[in-house]
């Protein structure tokens, strides 16, 4: 049965923290090592019996207080989107507001401004 494993020690340096993970590794059954030198915690998950690692710690040279032994949290499970409300688009108008008309062409129309015409 997997099952995780918090242990508070006192982790003061990089070397006694490779230490650690170095020698709770080394066993059988365990998956996945947390070694957290802020909080001072050494987090096992795995099948491996508790009793062992905490020897395993000790040998080390380390002072363990067990902080907690249970099953590993659940996997956060993703949030569910909710539906979104659809807006109403705006389409485009499919007729042109304005356009540009060449400079010969309005003065064949006789328009009041050459360059352009608002339709």
């Amino acid at each position: 049965m997997v099952q995780r494993t918090v242990l508070k020690v006192d982790i003061s340096c990089l070397k006694c923290k490779k230490k650690l993970i170095k020698a709770v590794s080394g066993l059988q059954g365990v998956d996945k090592v947390e070694a957290d030198a802020a909080k001072g915690t050494l987090t096992v998950t795995g099948d491996c019996d508790p009793y062992d690692i905490i020897v395993r710690t000790r040998k080390v040279g380390k002072f363990v207080e067990v902080v907690s032994i249970g099953p590993p949290p659940a996997p956060a499970k993703p949030a569910e989107k909710k539906p979104e409300q659809k807006k109403e688009e705006k389409k485009p108008d499919p007729r042109p507001q304005h356009i540009c008309i060449p400079y010969d062409y309005a003065i064949v129309c006789d328009e009041p401004n050459p360059s352009c015409c608002i339709m």
